[in-house]
């Protein structure tokens, strides 16, 4: 099969070396708003810029420089990347360039994967980035393989299967690349696959080492699994991408929910679902756990973003999980130094014991381990799914897209049978009557609440933070949104013509800043959420660049 397809290439020369990206560009990518490297703005997945040139005082005045189709109907998940004034954007089924001034394609290679692929992606058709390195650009594709591919034409380096689709493996991630080292997580944990995070070579497309997130029999963590074949199949898929300290030479991320839903089957712990990993990067060995949800019943993936930051003297790395509590733990060893939620009704937990680090389990975590009828908040899509949060070190403040709404559940008998999903569970929403989502700002050690902006529909797309005192986000009805980072209140707002769950960024280019956003309905409240009310919003994906007026388009 023909893997990849040349659209519209257009010849472009570069000086010797423009393209060569070092370890140590990607470790200073915050300290080069002109061009931006890394999936997140960073390695450390702040999502926060300095850049104050649109701010509270002048962005009402914020007006489209261009808008480019991505010609492609599924949801847009994407974070762009821009190096030397050509802006790179993925989709499930294509890699394209951009003149990042103009909006103009300067290339565009054309992917294809086996058409039922799509079955074994649970919640979305959907790819979220690609990462740079030393003359390459690495993305992952929806049949399980990572390619390199040559940032100047989009012509294919390298290509390597790191698994099976057909039992149930995917890739969505935007790579992580630490010296030399493309990281990539696997999707998969509702079709009872092991999940494991990867390292292949950046130059020849060599698998260096795999970290299965299932402890297996006579493996640490092993015994926090039944006896039998339930590791086998326990999830734990790793399909965000990860962060990266590089004074520790440390990687963390995150791993998702066990499979199947119903943990009668597979009592005990459950490492290394719903955890936080610290591996080091040249061999993915494990430095150091911390698992948020032992025993998971309830969906509640630990896969959300790990972001970096000095809080008090003190290197902590921080995560709002979708069981509802916002984690701030000591990146040096994986000391627990604050567990708050970070939404209301949380019932599953009185609160997180913060000597042991464990849930203090109420009555509804009892019931669904019992076979029992519960009513879970919040639900299994969490007090906040994968849409990226922004932290701010200006005010030390975190902004979250949350959601508001829970869930009747069971469990049942679950039945494997490979590329299909295996959940055990009978599940109805619980919708409240009034708002289902809020934009939210919150101290990171405290919990305590700043504001907060409701919405009838919650977001699904990721958060920004800038010099500007801005925050940026999008809705799932098409709005580019931007809010007063101290109050709250709303400055702005585009219509973009389709839902936003893709990840805002923000750039300089020539002495003007731009933000741009990747629109395109679709992602998992989209598709399972049975919103009625989304069936007016149109779907098919643009990328969307705005400037101040004056701007040199």
């Amino acid at each position: 099969m023909k893997r990849m397809l040349l659209a519209g290439a257009l010849t472009v020369s570069f000086a010797g070396g423009v393209w060569a990206q070092t370890a140590e560009e990607l470790a200073n990518d915050t300290a080069t708003p002109g061009d931006v490297l890394t999936y997140g703005m960073g390695q450390d997945q702040k999502r926060f810029s300095p850049l104050d040139q649109i701010n509270v005082d002048n962005v009402s005045s914020l007006t489209p420089v261009w808008a480019y189709s991505l010609a492609d109907t599924r949801g847009q998940e994407n974070f762009p990347l821009i190096r030397n004034g050509v802006m790179y954007v993925t989709t499930h089924k294509a890699t394209i360039a951009l003149d990042a001034k103009t909006g103009k394609q300067l290339w565009k290679a054309e992917i294809e994967y086996p058409a039922e692929t799509p079955r074994v992606a649970c919640c979305g058709i959907l790819n979220r980035g690609a990462a740079l390195y030393d003359d390459k650009l690495f993305r992952t594709t929806l049949d399980a393989h990572v390619i390199a591919l040559n940032p100047e034409n989009g012509e294919e380096i390298w290509r390597t299967k790191a698994a099976d689709y057909k039992p149930g493996y995917s890739f969505t991630v935007a790579p992580l690349v630490v010296n030399g080292v493309v990281i990539v997580g696997s999707s998969g944990a509702e079709y009872g696959t092991r999940g494991f995070i990867d390292g292949y070579d950046a130059q020849t497309g060599e698998r260096l080492w795999r970290r299965h997130t299932i402890a297996a029999p006579g493996e640490p963590g092993g015994d926090t699994w039944p006896e039998g074949d339930a590791w086998q199949k326990g999830g734990g898929s790793a399909w965000l991408t990860g962060t990266y300290d590089p004074e520790l030479d440390t990687v963390y991320w995150g791993t998702g929910n066990a499979g199947p839903w119903n943990a009668m089957v597979r009592p005990g712990d459950n490492l290394y679902v719903t955890s936080l990993l610290a591996l080091n990067p040249k061999t993915g060995d494990i430095k150091w756990h911390y698992q948020f949800t032992p025993n998971d019943p309830f969906d509640y993936d630990g896969v959300n973003e790990l972001v970096l930051a000095e809080i008090d003297g003190k290197k902590v790395v921080m995560q709002a999980n979708r069981n509802g509590f916002f984690y701030v733990l000591d990146r040096t060893n994986g000391e627990l130094l604050a567990a708050n939620g970070f939404v209301e009704d949380i019932n599953w937990a009185e609160k997180i014991d913060l000597e042991t680090g464990r849930p203090v389990l109420t009555e509804v975590y009892h019931k669904a381990v019992s076979g029992e009828e519960y009513n879970l908040w919040p639900g299994p899509y969490g007090g906040k799914n994968w849409s990226p949060m922004s932290y701010s070190p200006d005010s030390n403040t975190v902004f979250i897209n949350t959601n508001r709404y829970g869930a009747t559940m069971k469990a049942i008998e679950p039945e494997y049978r490979a590329g299909t999903f295996y959940l055990a569970i009978e599940l109805a929403w619980d919708y409240p009557e009034d708002h289902r989502g809020e934009l939210r700002a919150i101290d990171p050690m405290t919990g305590d609440l700043k504001w907060s902006s409701p919405t009838d529909i919650p977001r699904y797309s990721g958060v920004m933070s800038t010099g500007g005192n801005l925050v940026f986000t999008g809705s799932l009805t098409g709005e580019f949104e931007a809010f007063n980072a101290e109050t709250g209140d709303k400055l702005w707002e585009f219509n973009t013509g389709s839902g936003i769950i893709g990840q805002p960024m923000t750039w300089e280019m020539d002495g003007k800043q731009y933000v741009t956003v990747v629109n395109g309905l679709g992602g998992v409240y989209a598709i399972w959420g049975g919103d009625e009310r989304l069936s007016n919003v149109s779907a098919g994906g643009s990328v969307w660049t705005f400037a101040l007026p004056g701007s040199d388009s």
